[in-house]
């Protein structure tokens, strides 16, 4: 990575203006070996908190745990883990998290971004793990952002969802309007475009024109995210791509309520591993490797290798893809899926390009 890309990349997400923080844990790590400034692997803490999705939310919190813990378990300590339930917890929860010693802490999701930056500055000796946000301009060097290109992957479900569609209209809402969600909304609109331009359709997107679209103000699962589903889903859409953790029950619910024949596509993780009750409902999903880039992140930190450039998920390092079709593998047209899996090939070679706010 180019230095002027990360500058892109930290100037991007500044943009955002998301400013919130984290949640505490740890426990004070064990004596350093002698003559080293670096704390044995099995000595090295590490510390992990969520957002207020908690770390059961099926999506972005539990695939960074599943990575924290693994690589806890490889080191030989036991992670130390903090669930945020309110946004007021989030800045003298991390306080105490580095005062109690942890080595590194993960921060997961955007939303946690100020508060890394803020401990990570005053704290330079602790290592920070920046889970969807690159940490604004001011970043210090012991914060490692790591970011995730999901338009790439959204663009190839947009595609799919397209290809699929019997009724020529497929939807998303997001859960607030922030890059990392509006990411997602952007390359499955994308998709659906090319879709149309290749087979000369008329294939709507109903929820996200490119510019503005439906939000639900928040990432719970609730009346409001039903209520934002059920008006897509009056639109006529027979595919709905919530983006935005937890609230992708809230649009199953809608789906199952309405009685009608809809596929759904998930966010971040596989939600038919994640969650099977939506076995019967999901399409495919748009994968974020959080639990991967967390794991191989913590690992290199423990054998006292950590730098703060930032990490880039995409097609062709698989830091993001799409899930399996699963339980639609029989309904889903095996021209389409070839032509999906040629979309995957063409988007890394640079035959077709993908636009997102990591570009700016």
């Amino acid at each position: 990575m180019t230095i002027s890309t990360t500058k892109k990349l930290i100037g991007a997400t500044l943009a955002a203006g998301v400013i919130l923080a984290l949640s505490g844990c740890g426990q004070a790590p064990a004596d350093k070996p002698s003559g080293s400034d670096k704390p044995a692997a099995s000595d090295f803490q590490t510390c992990i908190v969520s957002d207020m999705g908690g770390f059961d939310d099926k999506s972005f919190n539990q695939l960074s745990f599943e990575g924290a813990d693994k690589a806890a378990t490889e080191i030989g300590v036991p992670l130390k883990k903090a669930e945020s339930n309110a946004e007021t917890d989030y800045a003298p929860n991390i306080d105490n998290m580095v005062s109690e010693g942890c080595n590194i802490i993960v921060s997961v999701g955007f939303a946690l971004s100020q508060a890394t930056v803020d401990a990570a500055t005053a704290n330079p000796d602790t290592k920070f793990v920046l889970v969807d946000d690159a940490g604004g301009d001011n970043k210090p060097d012991n914060v490692k952002p790591q970011l995730y290109n999901t338009a790439e992957a959204a663009f190839m479900a947009g595609y799919l969802s397209a290809g699929y569609s019997k009724t020529g209209k497929v939807g998303t809402f997001g859960g607030m309007e922030f890059p990392t969600v509006t990411i997602f909304m952007d390359g499955f609109k994308q998709g659906v475009d090319y879709y149309n331009k290749q087979n000369s359709k008329s294939v709507a997107v109903v929820g996200w024109d490119g510019k503005t679209g439906s939000f639900t103000g928040g990432f719970e699962a609730n009346q409001d995210a039903k209520t934002v589903a059920t008006n897509i889903i009056d639109q006529g859409v027979d595919v709905l791509f919530p983006v935005g953790g937890p609230i992708y029950q809230s649009g199953l619910q809608a789906i199952k309520d309405s009685g009608k024949d809809i596929a759904l596509i998930g966010a971040d993780a596989d939600l038919f591993n994640t969650d099977p009750t939506t076995a019967d409902y999901v399409l495919t999903s748009v994968l974020k490797a959080m639990d991967v880039s967390t794991y191989e992140t913590v690992m290199a930190a423990s054998k006292g290798d950590f730098n703060g450039d930032p990490y880039i998920g995409t097609l062709e390092n698989s830091g993001v893809g799409i899930a399996p079709l699963h339980n639609f593998e029989s309904k889903v047209d095996a021209g389409l899926v070839k032509q999906v899996d040629q979309i995957k090939k063409d988007i890394i070679d640079g035959k077709i390009t993908v636009t997102s706010y990591l570009d700016k």
